[in-house]
């Protein structure tokens, strides 16, 4: 039972560190689901832009990362979960988690103009940071984007307390 009420609490701080309110304990899971759904998107494309070393793809990204942040109704992600059957009603992104996807936005153009120029090896060290972040977003339910922007705001406690180690915020 104590890994089961860990595994929920991360689901909330998870979903509390992207800036939305804190969800009913019935609909926790079905929200995380939800708000996971772009991360698992990004990290397919991410995967199959660092195999195949496409400017184009990294380029692609970003545009559809800046989309989601600047324009949060129009998400492309929010709306391909729509399609793809979503049970859970997402609403506009909140500014954690648009901070997230510009941040992401920019690793993908940094690294798409990088391939294009021929600098590998800073694409190779962006690329590596990026799949870290990923990986921690999809794996650890820890977004460094969202992280970062609560430590921007000067709420450090709060940020803290919304790892997917803590006992909550």
């Amino acid at each position: 039972m104590a890994r089961e009420t860990m595994n929920n609490a991360s689901k909330r701080n998870f979903i509390l560190q992207q800036g939305f309110d804190a969800p009913k304990p019935e609909r926790c899971a079905t929200q995380f689901s939800a708000l996971t759904f772009q991360p698992k998107i990004v990290a397919i494309v991410l995967v199959l832009g660092i195999v195949f070393q496409l400017p184009w793809l990294f380029f692609a990204l970003s545009a559809s990362l800046w989309l989601g942040a600047l324009f949060p109704r129009l998400n492309p992600y929010d709306a391909l979960y729509r399609a793809a059957g979503g049970k859970f009603r997402l609403t506009p992104a909140p500014a954690p988690r648009r901070f997230s996807q510009g941040m992401a936005g920019t690793f993908a153009v940094l690294i798409g103009a990088c391939l294009a120029l021929g600098w590998t090896t800073p694409a190779y060290f962006l690329e590596g940071f990026f799949a870290i972040a990923v990986i921690a977003l999809s794996v650890g339910r820890l977004c460094f984007g969202s992280f970062i922007f609560h430590l921007l705001r000067g709420r450090a406690g709060f940020a803290v307390r919304t790892l997917p180690w803590s006992r909550g915020a």
